[in-house]
């Protein structure tokens, strides 16, 4: 369990915050590129890292993030006019360019320099891996992009959704890297009611995921549902071997999963297929924006991927129209069916994304981590929050975090595979993790 100053430590990131300033020296992926489609777009609000902002796409094509609120009398800017490269307040007509520079000042006098003395706060941004990222930290120590492969592979070899999250990111990430929960959140269930619940659940075998998203290893999860979990520290945050026994002899299933600082999941399969990745991005204190990205470095995803991502159920939740609330949330129990509960499903919740939400969102906005029990398998949540206190408090005594300058370390994959009991897994794996992408 942690104590409440470290709850905060972890869970908080609005401006002047301490975990706020470690995550601004971080890139983080913010909306999606349909979200501004095109130059001098409607801007688009956005709140992010507890900050209201504005997005819009000036008349280059270029991207950009301002404050909400014009510098002189407050009005907001979602309404301005996005035109000849400004955003241009309704109010009194001052405009705005991408940098927060002042560039017209019609209600003041033609010889007032006025307009040279104001600036508003104001972000950049960059497209990259299906996702328009922004930096909010400070300008001269602005990192570059990290290497994710998904940011290196071709637009047709990626699928990126973007929901709306009804919880603190840091307890939706970490059921991103809590291993265990996936045979019963996610997990199915066959036999006849009289036979006791675990065995029925190994009985029903793999995970709740359609047949053409489903890792062909899944199998082994309701296997064994106890894996012995092996962390590692890595430059980039920590790399995690969960081995599970199998019915094959002297096998291990192993998965090999990363979390990249601060964000950043990336959750196996087997090699050559296509893999995930989950970014948790804080939008503020009790809510988080949840980026899906799924990818095959190695071909474009087929088209019976994509139609399955298009349609909903599955990885990716159908949303409110106009909206990126899933039509299953918290207000409507995520939709639960009882009877597919009990008959096929442990949870009797549809999609697999509304399953980890019905979860991590009923625990409250930020959950009271001092009343928690962590077991053996919390080893990667445990870790995880080590690094990113650790961190934290150095950036407290000024010393500024590695990661965001190391974009390599990011230049990794996940992996899950069957390996004997003789072999280490980092060996083991290793010729699948380090992806050849430049």
């Amino acid at each position: 369990m942690l104590t409440p100053e470290e709850s905060q430590l972890l869970t908080l990131t609005g401006p002047g915050t301490p975990g706020g300033d470690l995550w601004r020296r971080f890139w983080v992926p913010a909306m999606l590129p349909g979200e501004l489609p095109e130059p001098d777009c409607p801007p688009v609000r956005l709140r992010l890292l507890g900050e209201d902002l504005i997005a819009f796409r000036d008349t280059s094509g270029q991207m950009g993030l301002v404050a909400n609120n014009c510098p002189h009398r407050g009005a907001s800017l979602f309404f301005g006019r996005n035109e000849e490269h400004g955003l241009r307040c309704v109010y009194h007509g001052w405009k705005f360019d991408l940098t927060g520079a002042c560039i017209d000042m019609p209600n003041e006098p033609a010889e007032s320099n006025f307009k040279s003395k104001v600036h508003i706060t104001a972000y950049p941004c960059r497209e990259a891996g299906g996702m328009i990222w922004a930096y909010l930290g400070p300008k001269e120590s602005a990192p570059p992009l990290p290497d994710l492969e998904f940011n290196l592979v071709d637009e047709p070899h990626r699928f990126v959704s973007k929901i709306q999250v009804e919880c603190n990111w840091l307890q939706a990430l970490e059921g991103d890297i809590d291993n265990s929960h996936a045979p019963f959140v996610h997990g199915r269930i066959g036999g006849t009611p009289d036979m006791p619940f675990m065995e029925r659940v190994r009985i029903g075998g793999g995970i709740g995921l359609p047949n053409e998203n489903r890792n062909p290893l899944s199998r082994y999860f309701p296997f064994d549902t106890a894996p012995r979990g092996y962390v590692h520290d890595i430059d980039g945050g920590i790399t995690m071997g969960w081995r599970r026994n199998t019915d094959i002899p002297d096998t291990y299933f192993w998965q090999v999963n990363h979390w990249l600082m601060p964000s950043f999941a990336l959750i196996a399969s087997t090699p050559g297929t296509t893999i995930q990745c989950n970014a948790r991005v804080p939008r503020d204190d009790t809510t988080s924006w949840f980026f899906r990205i799924r990818w095959n470095a190695f071909e474009p995803l087929s088209q019976v991927e994509l139609d399955a991502f298009k349609a909903g159920g599955g990885l990716f939740p159908k949303l409110i129209p106009g909206t990126f609330r899933p039509v299953e949330n918290m207000e409507n129990d995520y939709q639960i069916d009882r009877k597919a509960q009990r008959e096929w499903s442990v949870t009797g919740i549809q999609s697999v994304t509304q399953q980890d939400r019905a979860v991590t969102e009923t625990m409250g906005p930020i959950y009271d981590r001092t009343k928690e029990h962590l077991g053996t398998s919390d080893v990667a949540i445990i870790q995880m929050r080590r690094r990113m206190m650790r961190e934290t408090r150095a950036l407290m005594e000024g010393h500024e975090p590695a990661a965001p300058n190391l974009p390599d370390a990011y230049r990794i994959r996940p992996v899950a595979v069957l390996l004997d009991p003789q072999t280490n897994f980092l060996t083991g794996a290793m010729e699948h993790i380090k992806p050849a992408l430049k």
